[in-house]
């Protein structure tokens, strides 16, 4: 049996053997006979779709004694909560901003953040008793700027479609779920989840280190909604450091809605880890829900989203017709796909949205689940394989650089 000093002394003299989650189920389905004795941290990922984020925001508006307190705050037209500290005359500004909250149908909580992350500058209006403020800002003008979660990385998420003859406005559909049994929305990494690898957390630990949107941060319990069944993480890290990739907005139905990351090494220290690791696609359920009614009724595996179809969409400008109104590039929930430059991979999703392109410029395999004995297809993934295992390599990158270790942290 390992110790955590051991592998961080391997890590430091340069011979500690990572594995990225995917490199290490390439190994499993190979066949090989891993031991504690053969593999000391194997890094795994999530990236997609995550209402429970939100951000913690110190913003410096105006001189002191400028106004008393401020009353509304909005962020770019995102509404903030100011404090709960009210910096009473301070021209200081504490704020908690929901990922979910939104200045329209196209712009919200994930949009801000990841514009803030990437140094964009962003504009201030504060409502105070008797006077407003108006100003912009930088992530350089923040003395304090951290994001947490309150619920993410659930270790297996619910598929849903509409049962009923209808089109329903949903946070798991662009442009609504239709029915009955027209399509199918799914979200989840699969076996590369760092709870699917970890389901007992054993590594996984109040205060572990966590890459929160490749920002090294720490796990800070479980979330809300977490059960034995689909337990899920809360999460904090300073906003300095976030790879703009790794988050973002993403526009639904319902209302825009928020991208997160999450990364975590695992030090492999007995064979238990090892046993756990050694999940697959195949072994992971996946339920599928009635959106109208959340019950679930029927349950296939992820191997159906991730073993076989496709993780990216591809685009052929040959096959554009140049429509009047370009469909892919309004329907696209990420704003990732222009039809003169094509499709900015850091900020794809792979989603399939944008397959709606009346011309198939959009390529994509989207893959499909048995339900009730038919084949519906997938039209929408809130997940991306793609980018988690990026992270994974990020992460694994940093390890095999000497920049992290498990007691004394790291990151970018």
């Amino acid at each position: 049996m390992k110790s955590i000093a051991d592998i961080d002394e391997k890590i430091r003299n340069g011979s500690a053997v990572v594995y990225t989650a995917a490199e290490f189920k390439r190994l499993v389905r190979e066949g090989a006979e891993i031991t504690a004795a053969d593999v000391d941290v194997v890094t795994t990922g999530t990236c997609g779709v995550m209402s429970g984020t939100a951000a913690i925001l110190s913003i410096p508006v105006a001189e002191p004694g400028t106004f008393e307190r401020a009353e509304r705050v909005w962020l770019n037209g995102v509404p903030c909560m100011p404090g709960p500290c009210p910096n009473e005359r301070l021209g200081l500004l504490d704020l908690i901003v929901s990922g979910t909250a939104h200045a329209g149908p196209d712009y919200g909580g994930g949009h801000l953040f990841r514009d803030i992350v990437e140094g964009r500058e962003i504009e201030v209006l504060v409502e105070a008793a008797d006077r407003s403020i108006e100003t912009k800002v930088t992530l350089d003008d923040f003395p304090y700027a951290r994001i947490f979660t309150t619920r993410s990385a659930y270790k297996n998420y619910t598929a849903y479609l509409n049962t009923q003859p209808t089109r329903v406005r949903t946070i798991f559909s662009v442009t609504g779920l239709e029915g009955p049994y027209r399509e199918v929305s799914i979200s989840g990494c699969g076996e590369i989840n760092p709870l699917q690898n970890d389901p007992a957390r054993l590594a996984i630990r109040d205060g572990s280190p966590v890459f929160l949107n490749g920002s090294a941060g720490i796990v800070t319990g479980e979330g809300t909604r977490s059960s034995a069944a689909r337990p899920n993480l809360t999460a904090i890290a300073d906003m300095v450091g976030m790879q703009p990739r790794y988050m973002g907005g993403f526009k639904t139905s319902a209302g825009p809605e928020c991208i997160t990351s999450l990364g975590f090494a695992i030090p492999v220290l007995d064979d238990r880890q090892v046993e756990a690791l050694r999940v697959l696609d195949e072994e992971i359920p996946l339920p599928i829900a009635d959106i109208n009614t959340r019950k679930v009724f029927d349950e296939t595996t992820y191997a159906d989203i991730w073993q076989g179809a496709g993780w990216e969409v591809t685009y052929h400008p040959e096959w554009c017709e140049d429509c009047s109104a370009c469909v892919a590039a309004a329907i696209c929930p990420t704003g990732a796909f222009d039809r003169e430059t094509g499709i900015d991979r850091d900020r794809c999703l792979a989603c399939l949205a944008c397959l709606a392109c009346p011309n198939n410029a959009l390529e994509g395999d989207e893959g499909s689940l048995r339900v009730r004995g038919r084949r519906v297809p997938i039209t929408l993934r809130q997940s991306s394989r793609t980018l988690a295992e990026g992270l994974c390599q990020d992460i694994k990158e940093m390890i095999l650089d000497g920049r992290f270790t498990f007691t004394g942290g790291g990151g970018r």
